[in-house]
């Protein structure tokens, strides 16, 4: 028997759910492109009279309930026409539909009745949506297209200099976003140290970014989700696309394998700037490029069930003289499953693979040496459409870790190393999720949700026990932290359990609409982020280590608000975003001084758990309609990390005190445009300007045993000189590309225009001439020319 509240409750939720469809009928269906049945995401279903409507998901379905009735629908995406339909609605009733891009060049053609209008009603916010061909306008350092380079001029993100890999959302640490290709876990998102992204634009259908009010089917990172989709690819007619670039070409190519049921892309993109230091007889020797390939095959079983299998395969090599040889890069695959249990209830069960790996050979001493990261996922996610007031969304997955810190092997039998590997460790997060959207009133929607996760730290591993649980030790003469000296060790077996953790994820977000174009919104969520980057340098590199949440590394949890403005003007042909929020992350890790990372099988000795903060203020106005269109964002934010003694004889890190996280940007100021001359020319423009990134520098020095040595300050208290640069294109495309089906276009860049030479890093030397101090600026760009040539066929 249930109990009588519990059964009351049942009662209630089911006359409610009931209420909520009674007298109502389901249109529901997918929205595809008409060229090549690519399934669209994010496409706008509305019917004025009702005022209500709903978007497409992931995979391009959508469903909507609403009273019988006689209706006109209007099915709106930015890039394609708008289409208006009139409809019977007395049953349910399932209805694809095909729309077409508004224009068959290469450019995205902009159509005045189809603006980038916010959704004022939708709880959703902190959230940035690209279009892959408004990415691909942008100019480019070398005149690659970069989906990492182009998030960088939305409000609240930032790099961590010229040339650095990853991204900072709102004041976090690189390693605090969540990237994910097709669904799989992406742990390194850059090419050759930073300078190009893992994403081929070619392959890329739609991303998201997400900043804040992340929805509860999202879980293990603490400061942002990057969801990105690949193609399907066509499934009417074989296409051929790519480009020719300076350092670096492309080429994908789709089509059916059965004409409207089953398709397959497949995409390349090498670099061979390498080859030429083939001409220098000193740099012969010398390598340093790319390439990757993205896959996908797709198959239309019926009208209710689709199978998708995608893969991503990469890698970076970087030789020098061939003493120093580095490989590295992230492979994943992924199976899924669509299925409609009815008109109503969407499923998508996915299995998915993910590898990051990394090796590095020195023939100087003679050894190999391989590290890296792989999860097994299996996730089972439910979209359940009740009626156009009410959707449920809920799910479970679940993740089983590798980790491999490092494997030194002897690269021959006479190499005089003995083979040598670090404890492996393993891990598992299994975790459910449920999410609901509901409409209050016709002013007031929210968004609501809880996220349950569960992570268990693994054996087969030997783990060190201190006196008093401390591994790192405070030594009060000296008032410096110091290694713990282990009082014993126990040996797990593998799959025995170490440590484990339970959170709890509330997540909540709510719209409140003031009129037609204007609407205030607030959010608040929790994540718990289960892994963590061992690292000394403010953006990733290959050389960094993962790291699971065991005894003495506690999980990060992060909690944060936000409130905002958002605003349409002129029916959608401007719009206006101002956010503001607060962050808190508890057990941020920071390092002792001169802490000792690479091949460290102890590294809790150096490590203390500590804390971060984060809060700014956004703008973005966007203008979007006419030849002329773009953004401006600006970013005033603070972003601090706080470790503080344990007991009161400590001084903690930076004397306890807060002190600037390297991601800190305090200003941060993006401008973007573009300007369609005519059919034959387009321009654009993106202007930078970023606070300098906070380091440390020396403030003075001492002489010991006939060495100068260098003393310095608190942490962060210096700042880089200001980073800025202003980059144009010119896109040329030939008339006769409406007479033929080779299609092609010219793009003629210029990176940092005016020759900033922004500062990637500042040492300090000794003059050997004056004997005096000097600061050296290291610079890795000044004038970067460009021309890319791009095709389809």
């Amino acid at each position: 028997m249930l109990p009588k509240k519990l059964y009351l409750l049942l009662i209630v939720i089911f006359t409610v759910f009931n209420s909520f469809s009674q007298e109502k009928f389901t249109l529901s269906g997918i929205i595809s492109d008409s060229k090549n049945n690519e399934t669209l995401i994010g496409v706008s279903i509305y019917i004025p009279a009702l005022k209500t409507g709903t978007a497409t998901n992931e995979y391009g379905f959508y469903s909507l309930s609403v009273p019988e009735g006689e209706y006109e629908i209007e099915i709106s995406f930015i890039g394609y026409q708008t289409i208006q339909r009139s409809i019977v609605l007395n049953r349910n009733t399932k209805m694809n539909f095909s729309i077409k891009e508004g224009g068959e060049e290469l450019q995205e053609v902009i159509i005045k009745d189809n603006r980038s209008k916010i959704n004022i009603k939708s709880p959703e916010m902190s959230v940035n949506k690209l279009s892959i061909s408004a990415i691909k306008k942008m100019p480019v350092v070398l005149g690659e297209v970069d989906v990492i380079k182009s998030i960088l001029l939305l409000p609240g993100v930032t790099n961590a200099g010229e040339g650095a890999s990853g991204f900072n959302v709102r004041g976090g640490g690189a390693d605090q976003n969540l990237i994910l290709l097709d669904e799989a876990t992406i742990f390194n998102s850059s090419h050759v140290f930073g300078f190009f992204s893992v994403f081929n634009p070619d392959a890329v259908k739609d991303l998201k970014l997400f900043k804040g009010g992340i929805p509860a089917r999202y879980g293990g990172r603490v400061s942002s989700v990057l969801d990105i989709y690949q193609k399907d690819g066509s499934s009417k007619e074989f296409h051929i696309n790519g480009g020719i670039g300076l350092i670096s070409s492309r080429l994908l190519a789709e089509g059916p394998i059965v004409k409207d049921k089953a398709s397959f892309l497949i995409g390349g993109r090498t670099s061979y700037a390498h080859l030429f230091l083939k001409f220098s007889e000193e740099d012969k020797n010398n390598a340093a490029y790319f390439y990757d390939l993205n896959t996908k095959l797709s198959y239309k079983i019926n009208d209710n069930n689709n199978l998708y299998l995608s893969g991503y395969f990469g890698r970076d090599v970087f030789s020098l003289n061939k003493s120093f040889t580095n490989i590295y890069g992230n492979s994943t695959l992924n199976l899924r499953w669509n299925h409609l249990y009815s008109s109503k209830l969407f499923s998508n069960l996915s299995l998915i693979y993910s590898d990051y790996y990394y090796g590095l050979e020195l023939d100087v001493v003679g050894f190999k040496w391989d590290s890296g990261i792989k999860n097994y996922n299996i996730k089972y996610d439910f979209k359940h459409y009740f009626s156009d007031k009410f959707k449920l969304n809920y799910g479970l997955n679940g993740i089983y870790y590798e980790f491999n810190p490092g494997t030194i092997k002897p690269k021959g039998e006479d190499s005089g190393i003995n083979p040598d590997q670090l404890d492996k460790k393993y891990a598992f997060e299994p975790s459910l999720y449920l999410d609901a959207e509901s409409q209050l009133s016709k002013k007031i929607t929210l968004s609501y949700g809880l996220r349950y996760s569960l992570f268990y730290r693994l054996g087969e591993s030997t783990i060190n026990y201190y006196e008093n649980n401390q591994p790192v030790t405070f030594n009060e003469d000296m008032q410096i932290y110091e290694k713990g000296i282990p009082t014993s060790t126990k040996y797990f077996e593998k799959n025995k359990v170490i440590q484990d953790y339970r959170n709890f994820e509330p997540r909540f977000s709510i719209s409140y609409q003031l009129n037609d174009d204007q609407s205030v919104k607030a959010s608040y969520n929790r994540m718990a982020q289960y892994l963590q980057l061992i690292s000394n340098t403010s953006s990733p590199t290959p050389l960094d280590v993962w790291m699971p949440s065991d005894n003495y590394i506690k999980p990060q949890i992060a909690d944060q608000g936000a409130l905002g403005y958002f605003r349409n003007i002129k029916d959608g042909a401007y719009t206006i975003e101002v956010e503001t929020y607060y962050k808190k992350i508890k057990n941020r890790l920071d390092y002792i001084d001169g802490a000792d990372l690479i091949a460290n099988n102890a590294v809790e000795q150096v490590i203390l758990n500590g804390r971060m903060r984060a809060y700014g203020l956004e703008i973005m106005v966007k203008k979007n309609e006419g030849r002329f269109n773009g953004w401006i964002s600006y970013t005033l934010s603070k972003s601090e990390q706080q470790t503080p003694g344990r007991t009161p004889q400590e001084i903690g890190i930076n004397n306890g005190e807060w002190y600037s996280s390297a991601y800190d940007k305090t200003h941060n100021l993006a401008v973007t445009s573009s300007y369609n001359l005519n059919e034959k020319w387009s321009f654009a423009a993106n202007f930078t300007l970023q606070s300098g990134q906070p380091v440390t520098y020396p403030n003075g020095q001492y002489q010991y045993l006939g060495i100068t040595v260098p003393s310095y300050g608190l942490r962060n208290e210096n700042r880089l000189p200001a980073y800025h640069h202003l980059d144009i294109s010119a896109t040329l495309t030939p008339s006769r590309n409406k007479e033929r089906k080779w299609k092609a276009e010219w793009v003629f860049g210029i990176y940092n225009l005016y020759n900033r030479m922004n500062a990637a890093s500042i040492n300090f030397r000794q003059n050997v001439d004056t004997g005096e101090n000097e600061a050296v600026r290291l610079s890795i760009f000044g004038v970067v020319p460009s021309v890319t040539y791009n095709f389809k066929f």
